[in-house]
């Protein structure tokens, strides 16, 4: 597969919704959104579909789904859901947090 083209799960492979809650487009916010992105290259690409929900633009869908702090990932799919509050810098936790499968998301070091 060349670098520009994305991988098409096969039928046995889960997908992967996730919902993230930030508070405005602040440095945390920014941080955080790339710590998601990082963590969910590699072996989950293709497989994830990622949303990005403002709570000051969108507050009625924080009070939906009872999100009461930013930043705020759920996991919608697969079943059950789950969620995780912080920054998502620790990503051993974040993984193990969503219930993903041990090394996804993980890069090896070459050197």
């Amino acid at each position: 597969m060349s670098a520009g083209e994305a991988s098409v799960p096969s039928p046995g492979e889960a997908r992967y919704v996730l919902r993230l809650f930030v508070a405005g487009m602040t440095p945390r916010s920014r941080r955080t959104i790339e710590n998601l992105r990082r963590i969910c290259d590699g072996p989950l690409a293709g497989r994830v579909d990622i949303e990005t929900i403002d709570i000051y633009q969108q507050p009625h869908l924080a009070e939906v789904h009872q999100v009461v702090a930013a930043p705020t990932l759920l996991r919608l799919e697969p079943l059950p859901q789950r969620r995780l509050v912080g920054d998502l810098s620790d990503e051993a936790r974040v993984l193990r947090g969503l219930d993903l499968p041990s090394g996804i998301g993980v890069k090896q070091d070459d050197g």
